[in-house]
């Protein structure tokens, strides 16, 4: 027969829209306003009675915040409020009860049923511009970064001239851009400048004569500082990027602007200290030497060990390799002893290192120091529109302490392992950090905004207007030009919408204001499809065809058209969606997603309605379109 479906096909399409309705379902559920209280660190746990919860909820209550229900979880507690307007009067009221010593963040926490969430289905994620957060505006200080890389070479260089016994006599360096060697003889001064050449061709080296004395000026040429500039910009990017990830900030947004800057979006975070301590949680690893009886006490430097503040050891000045040269690191357990280790992989600059300082070291002993970023909140009285308030400002202290000192046995290579962590959480904490990778410069914040949940709640109820208002229009529009299959189009354009929540629910794309301007503009293009459809139709009836052949060559001569115009949009959005940016992104992803649902709801969905409503019937009068 013309009009008729395969029973498997019309099992798939119906298959397909019950998906889409159950994926689609967990939207009607919106999360509440929560605080969640956790540990400082990895290797913290909580529980009710570690912060005496029931005296928090009674003194939150007698305060007016109204609770709806607590979470326990083995990491955290989550307090879950009434409504949003009340979460930041009860995070201050739960951190003067417990101090410093546990994180309090605002979240939001998740209200989908139990069986939806064990399918796998999860309301779509809101932008900041939805569901409000924290926007960030930092600064990259390359020329840090740079200045670490020459003081780097310079240690290298001083260890080869040590090695060959060329002797010299470091000068105070006189600025970030270069450094110097001095030497008494000509001789010496070239035979180095030579060796200098060689090992680094990448710097520019300059000789004079001045006093008596010879001196090897180098630095960066241009060329080099570009790129190094262009590394640290690209390589706090990533590292941001990544760090945010793994650290649990649902969909944030990371990205470069200009020539140093980075601009972070953290959708529903309201605490801009919580923000940065995330954004700032930083952990490296530095390898060095222990001093000896030898070293000079210009090139020592002394550290505490981690598990015993108490001892401090001396170390010397230079460090071998940083956390920068790790590829990869993994948290295990050592077979022998049981205890929690990391297992790391150096690339090959920094495997060469490693053994090159190992080698002409074995019995001496090596220390890994771990290095921490902590977050230090002072606050102070400032004039805020006029009034005096206490604000509070976030700054970081660079903690340095030993894990690990042992004695080398023989020369090291790409792989080894850390030992001396406290838990298998710490372990975890570092590996995951370490392979996130280390910042390449400093960083400081220049701008920060903070916006409301109230105001993206005022941006929602307009998205969703907006869209009801389009979506009204267009059935109206169906129902009066082409009456029962109007009927059946508006059938497909809801469909159309459940399928793209559940799609972009799915997916975990997040919905922006742009967004939300793409599903209102895959709305009105979804019956498209359906208009040169159904006008083709009648112009074959008008031709004088059978129904039933009119209903099939509509289908089939409309679909070439239908195909042409939508896979160019989708073209086109996915140009977007691949060079845009921010709210560009959010845009295209909701049109492509849409063009793909329409295409199926306005072509399969529909012809699957009309071949079980006319198929069957041989001979149709008349036809309602």
């Amino acid at each position: 027969m013309l009009n008729k479906y395969p029973l498997w096909k019309n099992i798939i399409i119906f298959m397909v829209v019950i998906l889409g309705i159950v994926y689609a379902l967990p939207n009607l559920y919106p999360s509440d306003p929560a605080i969640q209280i956790s540990g400082t660190s990895a290797i913290s746990t909580i529980n009710s009675s570690t912060i005496e919860l029931q005296k928090i909820v009674t003194e939150l209550t007698s305060q007016g915040v109204k609770i709806k229900a607590t979470d326990t979880e083995t990491k955290f507690i989550r307090i879950r409020l009434a409504n949003v307007e009340q979460q930041q009067l009860a995070k201050s009221i739960i951190k003067k009860m417990l101090g410093n010593d546990y994180i309090i963040a605002i979240n939001l926490a998740p209200t989908v049923p139990n069986w939806l969430q064990q399918l796998g289905a999860w309301p779509m994620k809101l932008g900041l511009d939805l569901s409000g957060g924290v926007h960030f505006l930092l600064e990259v200080n390359s020329s840090k970064a740079i200045q670490d890389k020459l003081d780097m070479i310079s240690s290298e260089i001083k260890s080869i001239l040590r090695k060959d016994k060329i002797k010299y006599r470091s000068i105070q360096k006189r600025d970030t851009t270069d450094r110097q060697l001095a030497f008494t003889e000509e001789t010496i001064c070239d035979q180095a400048l030579k060796k200098i050449k060689k090992e680094f061709p990448q710097i520019i080296t300059e000789k004079e004569f001045n006093d008596n004395i010879y001196t090897i000026t180098y630095k960066f040429s241009n060329a080099k500082i570009k790129e190094l500039e262009e590394y640290a910009l690209s390589q706090n990017l990533v590292t941001v990027r990544n760090r945010v990830n793994e650290l649990g900030v649902s969909e944030p947004l990371v990205q470069r602007q200009g020539k140093t800057g980075i601009v972070v979006e953290l959708p529903g975070v309201q605490d801009t200290s919580e923000a940065k301590r995330i954004i700032g949680k930083t952990a490296n690893l530095e390898f060095r030497l222990e001093a000896t009886s030898k070293t000079s006490r210009a090139a020592i430097e002394y550290f505490p060990m981690r598990n015993n503040p108490d001892a401090e050891v001396a170390l010397e000045r230079d460090v071998i390799i940083t956390g920068d040269q790790v590829a990869n690191a993994q948290s295990n357990f050592d077979t022998q002893t049981g205890m929690p280790q990391v297992n790391i992989t150096l690339d090959n600059h920094g495997g060469l290192l490693m053994n090159k300082a190992t080698r002409s070291n074995i019995g001496k002993a090596m220390a890994v120091v771990f290095v921490e970023q902590k977050p230090v909140a002072t606050t102070v009285t400032e004039e805020v529109d006029g009034k005096q308030q206490e604000v509070e400002h976030l700054s970081f202290r660079e903690e340095k302490s030993i894990i690990s000192l042992a004695t080398i046995q023989s020369a090291l290579g790409n792989n080894f392992r850390i030992t001396g962590l406290r838990s298998v959480a710490e372990t975890s904490e570092l590996a995951l950090l370490l392979r996130a990778g280390s910042l390449a410069a400093p960083m400081y914040f220049v701008e920060e905004r903070t916006i409301g949940p109230s105001l993206g709640a005022e941006n929602i109820q307009m998205g969703v207007k907006s869209t009801i208002v389009g979506l009204i229009l267009v059935m109206v529009f169906m129902l009066a030009v082409y009456k029962f299959f109007g009927l059946l189009a508006n059938i497909a354009l809801l469909m159309n919408l459940l399928l793209l929540l559940a799609v972009m629910g799915i997916i975990g794309a997040t919905l922006t204001m742009p967004g939300i301007a793409g599903i209102v503009l895959t709305l009105g293009m979804a019956v498209d499809a359906n208009v040169l459809i159904f006008s083709r139709i009648r112009e074959e009836i008008a031709q004088g065809k059978k129904i039933q052949h009119a209903i099939y060559d509509g289908y089939s001569r409309a679909f070439v058209s239908i195909f042409d115009g939508n896979i160019t949009t989708l073209i086109v959005g996915i140009i977007l969606f691949a060079v845009g940016t921010g709210s560009i992104k959010g845009f295209a992803i909701t049109l492509c997603i849409g063009i793909l649902t329409s295409m199926f709801t306005s072509i399969a969905l529909t012809r699957s309605l009309v071949n079980i409503i006319y198929g069957n019937r041989r001979k149709l009068e008349k036809l309602h379109i």
